[in-house]
């Protein structure tokens, strides 16, 4: 339960945190005392996609561990540079589903905004690192138009504010972008998809929970924790604050082998997410994106973890077990 009294834990400017984000895989190694313990892909191989991740992130992974949970999440390894068959660029149709400029819309009733392609941490299984940001998200020009076709499909009641992560965008951008959301009478729901509370909790400031508490769309924040290990008091303290915002807050995991593909650290994943007053959401089956296959689990695994954890857990906090499947109505759920 989180109790209604709090208070705000000094942190440092998260503009300063985010610019101070690590990018070069030895300088991640030496601050955990792994030099030459992972051998990383090449840098031209990765220069689309370089290593990014804040400092926060880093001080969670454990000294001297190459096979920590969050050290694999973003450490690039050369396992990425290897074709495998039926891995693609565009694993869930991203691409096509674009119907116009920064408008996503894949499911009836919601349409996502590509705000951004920036985000303040690069995972290495992420489905959209190829995606063609610069071809799809909207010019300063064209927001006008992106809202206007928001306000002209009647049957949308739900805006996505996605990327990219959408909270990399500066406050006065996404207030003043909500703000024109909250003309458009039939929308219902704001809906922001951000891992940035997890990676980057000096993010979760006053000016944040401000033009949130304000809104008048109901505001739902799914953020994405993979591991329990992620989510420490800075977390724990940024999450609450914006359930006291007004939020309501689910989680979305990846099945990532190697990382959580145990029934011990989806239990532990979904009792800290209890703990900190967020709903367990989606298990996802990983995606199919080129250079992601060493983390791919098979669905049937997924099936029996699901299976497994369900007898320890009340239902509420069972993740239901999908996955995205281009061209079809909605997640499809496995298990």
């Amino acid at each position: 339960m989180i109790p209604q009294s709090h208070t705000l834990v000094k942190k440092q400017p998260w503009q300063t945190a985010l610019a101070n984000a690590i990018k070069e895989p030895t300088v991640l190694l030496a601050q955990l005392d792994l030099v030459d313990a992972l051998q990383a892909i090449d840098a031209n191989a990765i220069k689309n996609f370089p290593l990014r991740v804040p400092q926060a992130y880093i001080n969670k992974m454990r000294q001297g561990d190459k096979n920590d949970p969050l050290l694999r999440q973003v450490f690039p390894l050369i396992d990425e540079s290897f074709d495998v068959d039926n891995f693609v660029a565009d694993p869930v149709g991203d691409n096509l589903a674009v119907t116009s400029p920064g408008i996503l819309q894949k499911y009836q009733g919601r349409a996502l905004l590509l705000t951004t392609g920036a985000c303040a941490i690069h995972c290495r299984y992420c489905f959209r690192r190829h995606f063609p940001y610069g071809d799809s998200n909207p010019l300063a020009s064209q927001w006008q138009q992106t809202l206007d076709n928001i306000a002209g499909d009647l049957s949308i009641n739900e805006v996505i504010l996605s990327g990219g992560d959408p909270l990399s965008l500066s406050d006065n951008k996404l207030a003043k972008l909500v703000l024109d959301l909250e003309k458009i009478p039939h929308l219902k729901r704001l809906r922001i998809h951000t891992r940035l509370p997890v990676v980057l909790p000096e993010r979760v400031d006053q000016h944040l929970l401000s033009w949130i508490g304000s809104s008048k769309l109901q505001v739902v924040m799914v953020i994405h924790a993979n591991h329990a290990n992620e989510i420490d008091s800075l977390v724990a303290q940024a999450l609450k604050e914006l359930s006291l915002a007004g939020c309501q807050l689910l989680n979305q995991t990846v099945l990532l082998k190697g990382i959580n593909d145990t029934s011990q650290a989806l239990y532990d994943l979904s009792e800290r997410l209890s703990e900190v007053g967020v709903m367990p959401y989606y298990l996802h089956l990983l995606d199919k994106v080129s250079g992601a296959s060493h983390f791919d689990v098979a669905e049937q695994d997924g099936i029996a973890l699901i299976a497994k954890i369900r007898k320890r857990l009340p239902g509420y906090l069972v993740p239901r077990l999908v996955r995205e499947i281009q061209g079809e109505a909605s997640k499809t759920i496995i298990a």
